[in-house]
């Protein structure tokens, strides 16, 4: 059997007396379609700062198919395939779409030095992100400052520039948040559409996002893993509807 895509257990952080990570045991396995939910100070983001490098753990361990990277620090483990979105998008707002995702591929190829120079590495390049956004709708946006996008294709533009890091392993923070509802079901429809090879954990507050992305749903409450299970397991489950879900969760809102 292969590793999994990305392992952690018995992950711990601290700061001082403050636990805020306390005993996390995840697995998502290769092509994992997982949500992680819970009330606000739960930790979520936490855990993903400590999956992705941004923040040590006072102990434990995270493993990336198989190989332990607990040590390795956050810019070798993006070369190695884990990329991440963020709660309040991090793009270059005065450069055009097609010129952050062309960033992003040449941090991935080291060739960000020589991207604006003519060579046939350019051209490249280019032609990748294209494609990138092409299987994110967002070709015709391409040319267009991304300050000029709705906000919620300025997302569609973070989860490309995710994407073109060549992921083995997505984290989405609140991929829709700030995002219109009537916007929300193009975010989870692009997700849904890619590589299904590629394991993906998504922070979602957006109930109606997280049951109908999800596989699998982990609930984490004050920094550690409260239950996890099936959607309509999570769904039935009344001590999750007590600590976040509230009462209205069979309709699929919290």
């Amino acid at each position: 059997m292969s590793a999994p895509a990305l392992e952690v257990r018995d992950l711990n952080r601290s700061f001082g007396a403050l636990r805020v990570a306390r005993d996390i045991n995840l697995t998502l396995e290769r092509g994992a379609r997982r949500a992680l939910i819970g009330p606000n100070g739960a930790g979520k983001t936490t855990l993903v700062n400590l999956i992705t490098g941004a923040l040590a753990p006072s102990s434990g361990s995270v493993a990336l198919n198989g190989e332990d990277i607990t040590k390795v620090s956050q810019a070798e483990r993006a070369r190695r395939g884990i990329a991440r979105t963020f709660q309040i998008n991090q793009l270059f707002r005065g450069l055009t779409v097609l010129e952050n995702v062309v960033m992003a591929i040449g941090e991935r190829t080291g060739d960000c030095n020589n991207l604006w120079r003519p060579a046939g590495t350019k051209r490249i390049i280019i032609d990748e992100a294209l494609d990138h956004l092409d299987s994110l709708r967002l070709v015709e946006d391409s040319l267009k400052l991304v300050r000029e996008l709705p906000y919620g294709r300025q997302r569609l533009v973070e989860i490309a520039i995710a994407m073109a890091q060549k992921p083995r392993v997505l984290l989405l923070d609140e991929p829709a948040a700030g995002v219109p509802s009537s916007e929300s079901h193009l975010i989870l429809d692009v997700v849904a559409s890619l590589d299904p090879d590629i394991a993906i954990l998504i922070i979602e507050h957006d109930m109606d996002v997280v049951f109908r992305f999800a596989q699998q749903i982990t609930v984490l409450v004050a920094g550690a893993v409260f239950t996890e299970g099936a959607p309509k397991d999570i769904r039935a489950d009344e001590r999750v509807r007590a600590v976040y879900l509230g009462q209205d969760a069979g309709a699929g809102h919290g």
